[in-house]
């Protein structure tokens, strides 16, 4: 008796095609568009960037990073401001100018803008002009753009005559949730460093590496 093979229609077929083949590649830890508040790129709470900063004494929600051209991070900057917040620091190689990130709870309004000191520089007077959703801010002779977000402030500060202020704005801007692999080159790890074996000049080489207390003539 000859069996008969069946067939799937075509119309089964295809969708089961789609869904081995994929869309995304496999293992790939950035999303394909920007981060969304539906899928933060390193939402606080969980990860290896909440053990991270809460190690420091920061809070997950308050750590931020930010890119400018030119500038790299200086890690020991990385660092808790005030009761929580977070702070680090970018350092300009060529020019050695600095850009400072600094995030902290609170927010900043046309009321409360002018009281509040640029750079942490209390007592100096503080110019406030609206640009967009952030705040450019001039006093001491520094300058900075404050970004009010949820519940914090997103500040990026420097010299005025060392970083231009599309510069600094720029940098303000790009401010945003590290990424997992963004969060590894921010924040110290908080798996102890590998003890390093410290090696004796006295222990010889032969026997069974006692020391050497071996007394010259007359000494």
């Amino acid at each position: 008796m000859i069996r008969h093979a069946r067939v799937l229609p075509v119309l089964v077929l295809a969708p089961l095609l789609l869904t081995a083949c994929g869309t995304e590649k496999a293992g790939d830890p950035r999303p394909s568009g920007p981060p969304s508040a539906a899928a933060p790129a390193a939402a606080p709470g969980t990860g290896e960037l909440t053990s991270r900063a809460q190690a420091m004494g920061v809070a997950p929600e308050l750590v931020y990073v930010t890119e400018a051209p030119g500038f790299t991070l200086a890690q020991q900057s990385v660092g808790v401001l005030g009761d929580d917040g977070f702070s680090a620091t970018w350092v300009d190689r060529d020019t050695n100018a600095l850009l400072r990130l600094a995030v902290d709870r609170g927010t900043i309004s046309a009321g409360t803008c002018p009281e509040q000191p640029v750079g942490d520089m209390s007592g100096e007077h503080t110019t406030c002009e609206r640009d967009g959703e952030a705040w450019y801010r001039t006093g001491a002779g520094r300058h900075e753009y404050a970004v009010p977000e949820e519940g914090h402030v997103v500040r990026v500060s420097a010299e005025q005559d060392a970083v231009p202020r599309d510069a600094l704005r720029a940098a303000a801007l790009a401010a945003h949730r590290p990424y997992a692999a963004e969060t590894d080159r921010l924040l110290p790890s908080t798996e102890p460093a590998p003890a390093t074996p410290v090696e004796r000049g006295d222990l010889p080489p032969f026997g069974d590496g006692a020391p050497d207390n071996h007394v010259d003539v007359g000494g």
